[in-house]
């Protein structure tokens, strides 16, 4: 089964796979035969394990599946997307617990996106990325299983909040972002070629019981330029709000283009507030036109504040999560940071409450405080705004050069 070339032992390897799984080879291989998929033969549970000792993706049989979600019940139905239907599951003979993602067959895209998903998802491992534990192909079954996630989406928890649920803690918004930005850091920086996820929303950010995210569905991933090239043409696809204005007006996609949708749902964490809402009033029915303003001037940030915080944030924080925001967002993608840079700049943001720093050096954000209190926020420039974020990341790179330290002295972190 050729899926069990997928390796991320060596570059080598990684470059070969590159050519292998290029959406020119992916068109190619569909075309010669739309119907037929990798292990389609063989149909049954397998684990398949290469030269390297990379175990891939297993294959079930869609009676296996069936059993596992009660016969797709209502019950067990947790989702409904582009794709098609995702159901909670118990794997009969382990009693591990999976989602399972069940193709909506009347849509050929959707081929496409099962096959860019299995190869990329056998090809990648991170701790911060959804793992895939296996697939179906059986006749014109097309199912996919993954680890499952217990809480659901981001989205579930900061923008559709129920009655009585309690909101996302800044902090927990904060640790949410963090590992957002490690998976796409580990996605632009670690993978060989690497690699664009482009489809970066709330509703594919995942969480487990303690709130540890993981991106997924890479149904729409792509491979990121290699060598002299700047950015690879790719027809636009994604979801409107979160795609980068570059993109959109001319096709091309760089990692730069990630940034900014991180951007955008960052900023979503911080506000609260939907990328799109059409429900609100025209000005502010688009997140990042309404935001901008606001950017510009940090007397104002406190208007960017979701309200079910009630002020429960440190100023300091704030003001640097609005900067990391507003960097990620701008217009112009050459100016925008590398994800590698947010990570550090969030690294340094994510602190939790009982963390020494609050109280000496960030009291936190009151809705009534003055503008007297807040002179030093008033002050701050576009150049201070920077300026703030290189603090963060060089608190960051500091951090971890102690760390390493630490750790080779044999002393514990």
């Amino acid at each position: 089964m050729w899926i069990n070339l997928l390796s991320t032992e060596g570059r080598a390897v990684g470059s070969f796979l590159g050519y292998v799984i290029s959406s020119e080879m992916l068109e190619f291989c569909w075309a010669d035969n739309p119907r037929k998929f990798p292990g389609e033969a063989t149909n049954h549970k397998a684990d398949h394990k290469d030269g390297a000792n990379n175990i891939a993706a297993q294959t079930f049989t869609f009676r296996e599946l069936a059993t596992a979600t009660k016969n797709f019940r209502q019950e067990c139905l947790l989702g409904e997307g582009g794709f098609g239907r995702v159901y909670k599951g118990r794997l009969e003979k382990t009693g591990q617990e999976i989602a399972v993602k069940q193709l909506d067959r009347n849509g050929l895209q959707g081929n496409r996106e099962f096959l860019v998903e299995v190869l990329m998802l056998s090809l990648l491992h991170h701790q911060n990325l959804v793992s895939l534990i296996g697939y179906c192909a059986d006749g014109e079954q097309r199912l996919l299983v993954y680890e499952y996630m217990p809480l659901g989406s981001l989205e579930d928890h900061l923008l559709e909040v129920r009655p009585g649920q309690p909101p996302l803690d800044w902090f927990t918004r904060m640790k949410i972002a963090l590992h957002a930005a490690k998976g796409l850091e580990y996605l632009h920086d670690k993978a060989n070629p690497p690699v664009i996820y482009r489809d970066l929303k709330s509703s594919n950010i995942l969480l487990d019981r303690e709130f540890n995210a993981k991106l997924s569905d890479f149904g729409l991933a792509k491979l990121g330029p290699v060598g002299d090239k700047s950015h690879v043409s790719s027809r636009v696809m994604g979801t409107y709000g979160y795609c980068a204005p570059e993109y959109q007006r001319t096709g091309q996609l760089t990692v730069k283009s990630d940034v900014y949708s991180f951007g955008v749902v960052f900023l979503e964490l911080i506000t609260g507030r939907r990328a799109i809402d059409t429900t609100r009033s025209p000005q502010e029915q688009n997140l990042v036109s309404w935001a901008e303003p606001m950017f510009r001037e940090p007397s104002r940030f406190s208007e960017l504040v979701d309200p079910l915080l009630q002020g429960n944030l440190p100023r300091k924080s704030l003001n640097q999560a609005v900067a990391v925001a507003a960097m990620c967002l701008n217009e112009d993608a050459s100016v925008r940071p590398f994800i590698s840079d947010v990570v550090t700049a969030l690294s340094y943001l994510w602190v939790g409450p009982d963390s020494p720093g609050l109280t000496a050096n960030s009291p936190p954000f009151t809705s009534t405080d003055t503008v007297e209190n807040n002179r030093e926020v008033d002050d701050i420039s576009a150049n201070e705004r920077q300026k703030a974020v290189a603090e963060a990341i060089e608190w960051g790179s500091n951090s971890r050069t102690q760390n390493i330290r630490s750790v080779s002295n044999g002393s514990s972190v």
